[in-house]
């Protein structure tokens, strides 16, 4: 088991336009509580401790407004997220197209394309309302570099847990990359300053 000092805390950032269950997917995950009807967010600000793969982590977890007037707001958001859901619900394909503004946003904002993101269908529940087939997002999925896609349900809580999970382990992955070139780059300074000590004989 891990202990508290090992523990890391990351920033997940939830985003998606209102009304797609981002508030009730964060809650279902947080509290395990299903809310019937939520006020729409401005910022809701949660903490979890989770295992991912015998690590304890602390999430911090944003979850953001859908409305336009908070897009100043986003960028903050984007600055400091380290990994991201993007929450379209299946119910309407307009909240599917939002994704890709979002996403092209976090990559500029980031100035890299290698950001921790997962793709979820929510409201999976609601399949006699579906206006967004699997297929279709399985191809934006692919078309973003094979992004993790994940269908669920806050009120039948179907995949909650896995979409946290899969995007602990992005950013956990991240943090190795970038941990290991800078101890790369650490190691190759010193050799930088050696200089002339060179005896021909």
């Amino acid at each position: 088991m891990s202990s508290r000092g090992t523990r890391r805390e990351y920033n997940i950032v939830v985003l998606g336009a209102g009304g797609v269950g981002k508030s009730c997917l964060t809650a279902q995950f947080v509290q395990n509580v299903w809310i019937e009807s939520y006020d729409p967010t401005i910022e809701d600000s949660y903490r979890k401790v989770i295992e991912v793969d015998g690590r304890s982590c602390v999430l911090e977890i944003l979850d953001t407004a859908g409305t336009e007037q908070f897009t100043a707001m986003r960028e903050i958001y984007m600055k400091t997220g380290q990994g991201f859901l993007l929450v379209y619900s299946i119910t309407s394909l307009s909240t599917l197209h939002e994704l890709t503004d979002l996403r092209d946003q976090i990559l500029r904002i980031k100035e890299t394309d290698h950001v921790p993101i997962v793709i979820v269908g929510n409201k999976s529940d609601l399949e006699e309302d579906r206006a967004v087939s699997r297929n279709r997002a399985i191809h934006l999925s692919q078309s973003w570099g094979r992004v993790p896609f994940y269908e669920t349900s806050a009120r039948k809580r179907q995949n909650v847990d896995e979409v946290f999970m899969d995007l602990c382990r992005q950013i956990m992955r991240n943090e190795a990359v970038l941990d290991e070139t800078r101890s790369e780059r650490s190691e190759k300074k010193p050799l930088g300053k050696k200089k002339g000590f060179c005896l021909i004989l």
